[in-house]
């Protein structure tokens, strides 16, 4: 019975008084994509494992220890997604919006999943926010991305978080960088945990990537990409560096990111915070020029970037960045018997219909245990409704920041509220300020 009221070790639930942090940050994020002309891409949470194989790398440590994979009644392999970009591909070809103007720009909100060791920052089912913009190979859109990601944490109100960026060239001159790799590595290979003397000859660069200490360590010594690059890498690279400067975007070139997929060329970049511990990373993406092809389609320029929700979050709450309140409830409508509460019921269902926040009793209680319950969800205002008011078709309005009562008439309760809260609104400002403007403009839900 333990098992059915314990959530899986690395997943998280989400609660009613934190939803709406959460909310404000994906809605902060799609209002900036779009000022970018990213529009939002959904795909499936489960696709065939041969994607993923394909398209983050066989070498790679969300294939071999981390993916989620199944067979399913069909006898088809299936992998939870471990990440967006290969799903957004697989969606760009098989619905044919390579036809579409380019480049195509998207993003998502989405749910990945990692078997992980659960720790801070780090879990088993996490949430991604990510752009992918195909059909663009000029330097701009690199810089363009970043820009996006950077613009969120300005909007978000996030501080002290470091860009740094790298490129890892394309494949005819990472083949040199790699076998130079090859030749440092060998001369370590007794001290490379047993992961990474698996990579030696698939792929190198992946020993760069690796979270051992001791491989962390050798790895410090290895040549450096940036030394490799052939000149139109070169080119590109420095090109993606005048327009962050252009753009007065701080950055530092860190020549250790390769990123943890295989599917990365040229421009990598990474946002890093020291505030979170050891997963620093908030934001991480880059140039993926070879994988549509890689996948079928034809030769497509490509990049983007994935950014972690709740890495995210554990800064902001570290930052003390502010949020939102939620929204409260605008007027709870008590009542003393059943004639009443279907009153109030249909008097909060034309409140909700403009756009307010109306509730009513629908356990039973007393009006004194009613009015308890308003306080505690926070009501802005109350009315109670009892027979003495239906036969009036008054009733007395309570603005519960500071009990000044307003009689209000049933008739018309919805217009009568919208506008006594205006009016109370009003008082409280500096009329002066206010000359010329036409009150009947006003929005009641502005004011909440």
């Amino acid at each position: 019975m333990a098992l059915i009221t314990k959530a899986v070790k690395g997943t998280l639930d989400t609660l009613p008084n934190d939803s709406h942090r959460i909310q404000y940050v994906e809605q902060s994020m799609r209002e900036v994509a779009g000022n970018y002309g990213f529009r939002e891409i959904r795909t499936p949470v489960f696709e065939h494992t041969e994607l993923f194989q394909r398209s983050v790398g066989e070498t790679t440590d969300v294939v071999q220890k981390e993916m989620y994979t199944f067979e399913d009644k069909g006898g088809r392999s299936i992998t939870l997604r471990p990440e967006g970009t290969a799903g957004a591909v697989r969606a760009f070809l098989e619905n044919g919006l390579f036809n579409e103007p380019m480049p195509q720009k998207v993003y998502y909100l989405t749910s990945c999943y990692r078997y992980e060791k659960p720790q801070a920052g780090r879990l088993r089912e996490f949430h991604q926010f990510g752009v992918e913009c195909l059909g663009a190979p000029n330097a701009a859109a690199d810089a363009e991305v970043i820009l996006l990601a950077n613009e969120i944490f300005n909007y978000l109100g996030v501080k002290n978080i470091s860009l740094e960026i790298n490129s890892i060239g394309c494949p005819a001159c990472r083949a040199k960088f790699q076998q130079a790799l090859r030749e440092y590595f060998t001369a370590h290979f007794d001290e490379l945990c047993e992961t990474c003397r698996g990579r030696l000859e698939k792929n190198p660069m992946r020993i760069l990537d690796c979270k051992s200490p001791v491989c962390s360590e050798i790895a410090k010594g290895a040549p450096k990409i940036l030394d490799y690059l052939c000149d139109d890498c070169n080119d590109h690279f420095d090109l993606v560096k005048k327009y962050l400067n252009e753009n007065n975007i701080d950055y530092t070139v860190n020549p250790t990111i390769v990123r943890g997929l295989d599917y990365y060329t040229r421009t990598v970049f990474e946002f890093v915070s020291n505030e979170i511990g050891a997963q620093g990373t908030v934001c991480g993406g880059g140039r993926y020029d070879g994988l549509v092809e890689e996948m079928g389609g034809k030769p497509t320029s490509a990049l983007g970037f994935g950014l972690g929700i709740e890495r995210l979050l554990l800064l902001m709450d570290k930052q003390g960045c502010e949020f939102p309140e939620s929204k409260k409830c605008d007027i709870f409508i008590a009542s003393t018997g059943e004639n009443e509460n279907i009153r109030a019921s249909v008097l909060a269902s034309d409140l909700r219909n403009e756009g307010l926040s109306a509730e009513f009793d629908t356990v039973g209680r007393s009006v004194k245990a009613q009015m308890k319950y308003a306080d505690k969800i926070g009501a802005l205002y109350t009315v109670v409704l009892g027979s003495d008011e239906l036969d009036s078709g008054k009733a007395m309005l309570k603005n519960m920041s500071n009990a000044e009562q307003t009689e209000i008439k049933l008739a018309d309760f919805t217009d009568s509220f919208q506008s006594i809260v205006i009016k109370q609104a009003m008082s409280t400002f500096d009329m002066s300020a206010l000359e010329g403007f036409d009150i009947d403009d006003i929005d009641v839900s502005d004011i909440f």
